[in-house]
């Protein structure tokens, strides 16, 4: 079993950037592709981001593909999201997730889920 935490949200102005960090637990995180999500009020959960196991494979949705950027570090069990020109349509909750097979989009066939963290870009 995975445990993640995320962290690294906050409020920026359009423009900015931000990291996002998600800790995980457990000794299995290298058997684990990653992938972030995010959730604005009133819409559906969003696929973001996804990594392969040991980080060799990365996928985007097109909306943040030149801004955003994940990356790992099993030896650290954690996973970033570095965003870069955030823009106000970025706001949402940000969640991490793990999964065995990379590159999924759909949040249900992903595994594990963290707390998620609050982004919010102003205009």
């Amino acid at each position: 079993q995975v445990q993640l935490v995320e962290s690294g949200g906050g409020l920026v102005q359009a423009g900015g950037s931000l990291k996002l960090s998600c800790a995980a637990s457990g000794r299995l995180f290298s058997s684990y592709a990653m992938g972030w999500f995010r959730q604005a009020p009133g819409k559906d959960r969003e696929f973001v981001a996804s990594i392969s196991r040991r980080g060799g494979r990365t996928y985007y949705v097109d909306s943040v593909k030149g801004r955003f950027t994940i990356s790992r570090d099993n030896a650290k069990t954690t996973v970033y999201l570095q965003m870069n020109s955030l823009k106000p349509e970025d706001t949402a909750v940000y969640y991490c997730a793990a999964d065995f097979v990379f590159g999924n989009t759909d949040p249900q066939r992903y595994d594990y889920w963290g707390q998620g963290t609050q982004v919010t870009v102003s205009s």
